[in-house]
């Protein structure tokens, strides 16, 4: 611990010429027209009279150039920021950074309490927090959409960002987890923020907080800290919207210290976080109530009654206008498709279409959206092209891994060796294993040929495929690859996998989607340290314990052969000869002899790494193979191989 914190001491001294070089630029901008930094501030007079001087000239140029002037001060602004950190060395100063959040991680693992005690309750501190950053006053002009729930919550998000950035207003989205890289957290205008950005506003808030750090109000464990960085981000950009996911729960999530919200959302609610939010529906359900506030309007989807019911009550206490949104129509998309998959996220689309139309009201903004008459239940453009181009990775989303085919054509690749394509999707409660094990059986059913995807982009060895997740025969060829369906599956210990893996296995069958294989690894990312999508994946498994992914495979062959079986493995392996041969494939269930110490229908490898390059051998030795791994259990997993095949 000493020897990390002494690296975060260099590593923030070495932020001083970041400091000093912000210095320089800050009489480029007009303290209304840029949020500065602490360390900023505009001391040049002349610089500052120069500064609206070429300010009003660019005004006059503007309406030349069909360019607003909201566009040129965002211009000046990314500027600023380029050049307060061109000269540190940027990688290393957002490594560094890195170790400075994971510093705030004060869990070794999800369900131990905090060890942050004190006089202040948990908002009761969030608030401090605000005032110290001088957000308090500014949050007010926040015109913020807050949504909790169990499920849903990330994608009703993603579509009430797409449909709102569609209708021309400036969003900013905050949510949570991020997959790869923490700045995935945070949106401007439907993009990540980039490193320059992230780093300007990290470093100002760390340094703020650090100065009035005492006994009874220690710096912010990672959430909060996260949470406050995403509201200097947005108040400081300028956003017309601020779209905020609760992390968990509601009442006292650290996203609960807004005061004033323009309108609430409540997705689907079931039985997950009970560690911490209850055992019961409707303790869980109090808790996402607590994000209600008095009169503000508020949204939820179709509950069970032991939910809706607690909902119900709180809103009536708080004299909220509570309304229930049904589904989203499909006929009302006109021919277009939900750019996020399954049937479940039309729920999801229908509360977000709700939130944004009474966002629209509200802020005084639906006249320039609901134009010449447009009667309420048409759908403008804006809308339209939001409910289909929304993205939100690592929940149903499907990936071709174009590693193979990475220095010849995609045609080439087809005939010389087979398919490998990755479907991910988060799932970890019983609720959306179910939802995503109708995704998976859907998509596979109509995934016929894999040589031309209807919409895709390629990001380094992989290729992306939104617009539904499906994939579009090509000239109508019927292909001849044998198609096997392979679990890749972990989940946290706290979840019970004798509820998410017979859930799993028992929608995919009745929709007619088998496994023939399942495989069981340890994630690569842990829960104590934050990494960013340039960190260095860790190739060292010796003696890593697998006791758990033992256990995982336990349940699924009790599953498979409808009685318990002994496993014998040693619970840790060292050696890449714990490979599964490459027949293991084609092995059906009727060559699985558990008794005889075979399992012919799982896998335990002991490396994620090692797990992706095996699957990629299988298929480039045969070419009739296409491979459909469904990715599920856990979001850490997801990200794992998302960042895995990116590289």
């Amino acid at each position: 611990m000493l020897v990390t914190n002494i690296h975060l001491r260099q590593g923030i001294l070495g932020v001083l010429n970041f400091h000093q070089t912000a210095h320089k630029f800050s009489h480029r901008l007009a303290w209304e027209d840029l949020c500065f930094p602490t360390c900023l501030y505009p001391s040049d007079l002349t610089g500052f009279r120069r500064l609206h001087s070429q300010a009003n000239f660019r005004q006059k140029v503007l309406g030349h150039r069909n360019m607003s002037y909201k566009t040129m001060e965002q211009e000046d602004r990314n500027l600023i920021i380029e050049e307060n950190l061109r000269e540190l060395s940027l990688s290393s100063s957002y490594e560094t950074a890195m170790e400075a959040l994971s510093s705030l991680i004060t869990r070794q693992k999800r369900g131990e309490k905090s060890n942050i005690g004190g006089k202040y309750s948990k908002l009761d501190r969030m608030s401090m927090y605000v005032k110290i950053l001088g957000l308090e006053e500014r949050m007010a002009g926040l015109k913020i959409i807050h949504v909790a729930g169990t499920k849903g919550k990330g994608s009703t998000c993603a579509f009430s960002e797409a449909i709102l950035s569609e209708c021309g207003f400036r969003t900013g989205l905050f949510t949570s987890p991020h997959l790869i890289d923490v700045r995935e957290r945070f949106r401007l205008d439907r993009l990540d923020i980039t490193e320059e950005i992230f780093l300007f506003y990290f470093w100002d808030c760390w340094n703020q907080l650090k100065e009035k750090v005492t006994e009874d109000l220690p710096m912010p464990p990672l959430f909060q800290f996260l949470t406050l960085l995403a509201f200097k981000i947005f108040i400081c950009e300028k956003v017309d919207v601020a779209i905020i996911e609760v992390g968990l729960g509601g009442t006292l999530d650290s996203t609960n210290v807004i005061n004033e919200p323009v309108v609430c959302g409540i997705a689907s609610l079931g039985m997950d976080h009970m560690e911490t939010l209850g055992d019961t529906l409707g303790k869980i359900a109090a808790h996402k109530a607590g994000i209600l506030k008095p009169k503000i309007p508020a949204f939820t989807v179709p509950q069970l009654p032991e939910a809706m019911n607690v909902l119900r009550e709180r809103a009536h206490e708080l004299m909220v206008p509570l309304e229930v949104t049904a589904a989203l129509d499909c006929k009302k998309l006109n021919g277009l498709e939900l750019s996020l998959s399954g049937e479940h996220q039309f729920t999801n689309a229908g509360l977000a279409v709700s939130l944004c139309k009474s966002w629209l009201r509200s802020t005084g903004n639906w006249d320039k959206v609901f134009q010449n008459d447009c009667e309420e239940d048409n759908l403008p453009e804006g809308f339209l092209k939001g409910l289909s181009t929304a993205r939100l990775s690592g929940r149903a989303q499907t990936v071709i891994d174009s590693f193979l085919g990475s220095h010849s054509s995609l045609e080439a690749t087809e005939n010389s060796s087979g398919n490998l394509v990755f479907y991910l999707d988060g799932a970890h409660s019983p609720e959306s294993m179910e939802a995503c094990a109708m995704w998976f059986s859907n998509a596979v059913k109509e995934t016929k040929n894999l040589s031309s995807a209807s919409s895709s982009s390629r990001v380094g060895n992989l290729e992306e495929v939104w617009g539904n997740g499906h994939i579009k025969r090509a000239n109508g060829d019927v292909s001849n690859k044998i198609s096997k369906q392979i679990l890749l599956f972990n989940c946290m210990e706290l979840r019970d996998p004798h509820i998410l893996l017979p859930q799993l296995v028992s929608t995919c069958s009745s929709s007619g989607a088998h496994f023939s294989k399942a495989i069981f690894v340890p994630s690569i990312s842990t829960y104590n340290k934050v990494t960013s999508a340039a960190s260095i994946i860790p190739s060292d498994i010796s003696a890593k314990d697998l006791s758990w992914q033992f256990n995982l495979q336990r349940i699924w062959e009790k599953i498979i052969h409808g009685k318990e079986v002994a496993l014998d493995n040693c619970h840790k392996m060292e050696a890449t000869d714990n490979l599964p041969p490459r027949e293991f494939l084609y092995k059906d269930v009727s060559q699985c002899r558990p008794a005889d110490g075979y399992y012919g229908c799982s896998a335990v490898i002991p490396s994620l790494p090692m797990t992706i390059n095996w699957l990629r051998d299988c298929v480039r030795e045969n070419p009739s193979l296409r491979l459909q791994v469904l990715v599920t259990g856990s979001l850490h997993l997801v990200g794992d191989v998302l960042k895995l095949l990116r590289k």
